[in-house]
């Protein structure tokens, strides 16, 4: 199918939350109640324009953040949705939408996991997280152990192997996370994904210390 269950309706439903997004008043309450707060965030923040009132961090946040994008243009979100489809696929196809909805959410909360702790090392306490990379660079990292000789073109141009490509990016992710760690993009957020992602497939290929009650083969 070309829209799986599980992808269509997460597309529909972050476009939906990126439409309300676009109005002010709506995109504060949002990010106030559903984006991913730190740990420790102050109530107020001094800031040129006076004080500003920040968010506080509650559970589903953990969840609720990888529905909402930067409002402030669409290149957040259509990359995001676009690399969800094109690699999302091909894998709830492969796995059934039940287990491929389980998998997903659970990258999506490992990334925020991992967000938070290097968010509490830093100190960044400040900005929340948004964004569905998380559970976008999860399904990358399935797509890439699944076919991991298929080639991926570059800007439509450049053949790249997947394996290798899901290796670079994660090497990129891991330099800028450290080199550019005030650049606004969670990228521990998309190591944090692609890790759980992994683990995740190596308990259920049974190749953990941990066996699941039914092998996932391919």
């Amino acid at each position: 199918m070309a829209f799986p269950p599980v992808i269509k309706n997460l597309l529909i439903i972050n476009g939906l939350v990126f439409f309300a997004q676009m109005v002010p008043a709506t995109n504060a309450l949002l990010t106030y109640w559903f984006a991913l707060w730190p740990f420790g965030t102050p109530d107020l923040v001094r800031t040129p324009s006076g004080l500003r009132e920040l968010g506080d961090f509650y559970p589903w946040q953990l969840v609720t953040y990888g529905f909402l994008h930067d409002s402030s243009g669409f290149s957040h979100i259509l990359i995001n949705m676009f690399v969800l489809w094109m690699f999302g696929v091909r894998i709830e196809n492969a796995w059934g939408s039940r287990r491929f909805a389980i998998y997903y959410f659970i990258c999506v909360v490992g990334a925020g996991l991992a967000q938070l702790t290097f968010s509490a090392v830093t100190g960044n306490i400040f900005t929340p997280t948004v964004g569905a990379s998380g559970g976008v660079m999860g399904v990358l990292l399935a797509f890439g152990m699944m076919y991991p000789n298929e080639y991926i073109y570059l800007y439509f141009l450049v053949p790249v192997k997947t394996k290798y490509f899901v290796i670079v990016l994660a090497l990129v992710d891991l330099f800028s996370g450290f080199a550019r760690a005030g650049s606004g993009v969670a990228h521990f957020a998309h190591l944090g994904g692609m890790f759980i992602g992994l683990v995740l497939i190596l308990y259920w290929r049974g190749k953990l210390p941990m066996q699941p009650k039914q092998r996932m083969y391919w």
